[in-house]
């Protein structure tokens, strides 16, 4: 079998090339290994998480309507009920998903790909049938998979990676969450909502280590209360399986512990799925980290095949992976296309939700860059003290000399709704002044980017800063 263009991986970067080429005129084949299209992000990543985030973001508001004088009685949960709602937004969203691909005319097959040279794919079936698929060029998409730590692996199912934490078997009485990274905080979130006595391990100072401390603030603030423990500077030393538990050997700062958890959830970060495709029966070159090398226009070393999404680079996001397939798809297709954002913008959907885009703030200091940082706090905001969601921030950096909006930050409920205006403004090379003078509805938590860029001049109306302290 030969076809003009094979796209390997069916995530948010694979399918969103393959319909595309499909859009502008390619015979396209995408080959998927399970039996449904969607990907990490879509079967055990964003989707399902997000599904089970909005149901304890339900559960913290009910509670928090008691300071309201309105009273509800103590939820009871249906595990099964709620694992069933969960599979039906996947069901949906893998139907619409085959759909698509039937009605662009494009082919899909199911089976684990492997590359026998830089022109050929052997795939294997489930069923243990195998072909082999000709292309004239290749998309490689095979995304990326939990890390693993080997002193970790038990074999016990209580010791869990984030696929299984969101299979939902059950609502342990106590969960350990080993890091402290955005997949860690929203997992324990989900869990510490729905009941579960939950704490953290960070190997370093800080919660989101990658994060604006200004953004963590706040955040690291509520979790202190809606977890049982946050444990900073402590190492997991060892895990014990004792049947109907696991035992935690720690070591902090103040020397040896340890304690017995129901489950654990192992969430140390991703790799990327380079390994065991036959890459090294290519040109591609394969960097000591895993990553595949590409250049802006999504090319491997290998003239024949490209690469997007988590098996080439960090930030391991769907948006970027979809915004990487699409140039690439352009390129083979003689478009001038490039992949040169100026921000792609992060979010970390906790409660409250952390996002930003563009340059921040430790990134600035290290770069020796000098910057000027507008705060504006969601307590001067009416819509935000409505809500009774004070805690909430919105920052912009801005170059001093220009008045050029370089990044933008914000932590609070609805963060990762709003940090789409300031990855606009970014892209486009807005001034303050323009995000300042663009008309923002009230009262909204949106309001709050345009108020800190009134906030840089010195002029917003419900916080007071000197002129000589602005800029």
């Amino acid at each position: 079998m030969h076809v003009p263009l094979v796209v390997l991986g069916g995530g948010p970067g694979g399918y969103a090339a393959a319909f595309l080429a499909a859009d502008l005129g390619m015979q396209v084949t995408l080959i998927e290994r399970d039996e449904r299209l969607g990907g990490t992000c879509l079967l055990r990543g964003c989707i399902p998480s997000k599904a089970l985030l909005h149901v304890g973001r339900v559960l913290a508001e009910a509670r928090e309507m008691e300071a309201w004088g309105i009273h509800f009685e103590r939820p009871s949960i249906d595990v099964d009920s709620l694992r069933g709602r969960k599979d039906k937004v996947i069901a949906t969203l893998t139907g619409g998903l085959a759909q698509l691909a039937r009605r662009r005319n494009v082919t899909v097959v199911h089976g684990s790909a492997r590359f026998a040279d830089s022109s050929t794919l052997e795939v294997a079936a489930a069923d243990g049938s195998s072909q082999k698929i000709s292309f004239d060029h290749c998309i490689l998409a095979s995304g990326s998979r939990p890390a693993k730590i080997p002193a970790f692996d038990l074999p016990t199912p209580r010791v869990m990676d984030s696929t299984q934490a969101l299979e939902m078997a059950d609502i342990p009485e106590s969960l350990l969450v080993i890091g402290g990274g955005y997949i860690g905080l929203e997992m324990g979130t989900v869990y510490a909502e729905l009941g579960s006595r939950v704490s953290v391990v960070e190997l370093t100072d800080t919660l989101l280590p990658g994060a604006d401390r200004d953004l963590v603030k706040p955040l690291q603030q509520r979790l202190e209360k809606l977890f049982e423990k946050i444990l900073m500077k402590t190492k997991v030393v060892k895990l014990e399986d004792r049947g109907d538990s696991v035992l935690v050997h720690f070591e902090g700062p103040e020397g040896p512990s340890q304690r017995s958890f129901s489950r654990v959830l192992v969430a140390v970060g991703r790799r990327p799925n380079s390994d065991g495709l036959g890459l090294e029966n290519t040109q591609v070159r394969v960097n000591a980290k895993g990553f595949v090398d590409v250049d802006g226009q999504q090319r491997t070393a290998d003239p024949k095949i490209l690469a997007i999404g988590d098996v080439c680079g960090e930030p391991m996001l769907a948006h970027r992976a979809s915004h990487q397939g699409k140039v690439a798809v352009e390129a083979l297709h003689g478009e001038p296309a490039l992949f040169a954002p100026r921000a792609i913008p992060a979010v970390v959907f906790t409660d409250p939700e952390i996002a930003w885009a563009g340059l921040t703030e430790s990134e600035a200091t290290a770069q020796g860059r000098v910057v000027e940082i507008s705060r504006y706090p969601w307590a001067a905001s009416g819509r935000a003290q409505a809500l009774g969601r004070t805690e909430g921030l919105t920052k912009i950096l801005v170059d001093p000399e220009t008045d050029t909006v370089l990044g933008v930050g914000m932590v609070g409920p609805g963060a990762g709704e709003l940090v789409a205006e300031g990855t606009l403004a970014i892209e486009m090379g807005c001034s303050a002044r323009d995000l300042s003078e663009t008309i923002h509805p009230h009262p909204t938590l949106g309001e709050t980017v345009a108020f800190s860029a009134e906030n840089y001049f010195g002029l917003a109306t419900e916080i007071y800063r000197p002129r000589a302290e602005a800029r």
